[in-house]
């Protein structure tokens, strides 16, 4: 049997919602189950939501039809949200690491100018997300419910300095070190 052609990456669906939300198709397959009568298809899509603003969110549906799928998928991921910190609006504060079953995602912070430098289902998370400079590598397997789910692994990881300073009962400033005491004594040089 002929496999369909997945839609994703960049040729895949996006659609912007009225709550400023944008939802990306990641995935479409086409399922059967085979019945007296001969076979029964359905359609499992996977689907990303995001506002583009730290918040992000995916979602799987299965139904007979396409457009069904996606709007259950696309329920499911609104439910599903998580934020995730930023750096300057536009990267992760830190590297992250991932996994889920045998996906296995490494996620780098980058410089400006850097752009999304991902593969098919990651890529549709991080336009999601609002993130516009960021290194990831895929390790050990190429199924998009896998790659995402560990992504989604890895984004929960990330934390900000706030973040790190109030589990450790610190100030943010303490994190960083002499910084100050640095500058200054550039400045007398």
């Amino acid at each position: 049997m002929a496999r369909e052609p997945r839609e994703g990456g960049r040729g895949g669906r996006e659609r912007e919602q009225g709550d400023e939300l944008v939802d990306k198709l990641v995935t479409i397959n086409r399922v059967a189950k085979v019945v007296k009568g001969g076979r029964r298809f359905a359609f499992a899509a996977l689907v990303v939501v995001g506002d583009q603003k730290g918040r992000v969110g995916y979602g799987a549906g299965k139904a007979r039809e396409v457009p069904e799928a996606i709007r259950k998928a696309t329920e499911r991921a609104r439910r599903r949200m998580i934020r995730v910190p930023m750096k300057e609006g536009r990267t992760l504060h830190h590297d992250a690491f991932g996994h889920f079953g045998a996906g296995k995602v490494v996620i780098r912070a980058a410089d400006a100018g850097t752009g999304i430098i991902a593969g098919g289902p990651m890529r549709a998370v991080f336009e999601s997300l609002g993130i516009s400079d960021v290194v990831a590598k895929s390790l050990g397997t190429r199924n998009p419910h896998n790659m995402i789910k560990a992504t989604f692994d890895a984004l929960e990881r990330v934390a900000s300095p706030r973040q790190v300073a109030s589990r450790r009962g610190k100030k943010t400033f303490e994190l960083f070190g002499r910084r100050e005491n640095s500058e200054t004594e550039a400045a007398n040089v």
